[in-house]
């Protein structure tokens, strides 16, 4: 699904009416021809689309982000998809305030980056790997990874933000990121930790043990990487139940 076929973004248009808009055959912006709704709200669903257009030539989804709630900005990574910046922490505990930023992992357009606190995990570094992205994708990343960030780092998280935790949610899919991927058939290559292990693991490192160091960038990277494939499935599925369930129903 396409931020081109939504219509929540319009003050004043829910779910129910941007539904009522797809069963009657206007799927997309393109196709809003003014029937379906009122005069007023027709006009401000005109200039909603006008101006969408021109966000959507520069790939800019932030004014889309801002509009929609947070369990449905999983429509926006369709339209930048290669430029989505998936992103997991390792910290050493769970108070921003106490607690520190271990590691960093970003995965963006088939390539991870890892930071290491100590060694090139700086303010400017995350900075500039968020201003190359389009949009951003956690796992209760809202609550933990960006208030982390910009409590210890002090890091000014702008890019438009999508927490893969609301979505799952809304399939049903709770529990944690490891306990979701299993229930999809996500695999890993590495057996699972704890948050304890990766407090335990840092420490190793800083007591001189490299390879605990190794161990646990291993493990960052790869919740990081498996938010991708999770990203596509939660993606396709609300597509279906969303969108295709609408269209179907006409």
């Amino acid at each position: 699904m396409r931020i081109e076929n939504s219509f929540i973004p319009v003050r004043g248009v829910g779910e129910v009416t941007e539904r009522r808009l797809w069963e009657h055959g206007i799927t997309h912006w393109e196709e809003f021809d003014g029937s379906v709704v009122g005069e007023t709200l027709a006009d401000r669903i005109d200039a909603f689309i006008e101006e969408g257009w021109t966000h959507l030539e520069r790939g800019d989804v932030s004014v889309f982000a801002d509009q929609l709630p947070s369990a449905s900005r999983w429509r926006l990574y369709e339209n930048v998809r290669e430029d989505t910046c998936f992103l997991d922490i390792e910290t050493t505990g769970l108070d921003a305030t106490r607690n520190d930023v271990t590691t960093v992992s970003l995965h963006r357009g088939g390539e991870t980056k890892t930071f290491v606190k100590g060694r090139d995990l700086t303010c400017d570094r995350l900075e500039s790997e968020l201003e190359r992205s389009s949009l951003l994708v956690t796992f209760n990343g809202q609550r933990f990874d960006v208030p982390f960030l910009e409590t210890c780092y002090d890091v000014d998280v702008t890019v438009p933000h999508v927490d893969l935790m609301y979505p799952c949610k809304k399939l049903g899919l709770d529990g944690g990121l490891k306990a979701i991927e299993r229930d999809l058939g996500i695999e890993r290559d590495l057996p699972d930790i704890s948050g304890r292990d990766a407090v335990r693991l840092w420490h190793e490192y800083e007591r001189g043990d490299d390879a605990a160091l190794e161990t646990l960038v291993e493990y960052n990277r790869a919740d990081t990487k498996n938010m991708e494939p999770l990203m596509e499935i939660v993606a396709d599925r609300l597509h279906r139940r969303v969108f295709e369930a609408a269209c179907n129903d006409r």
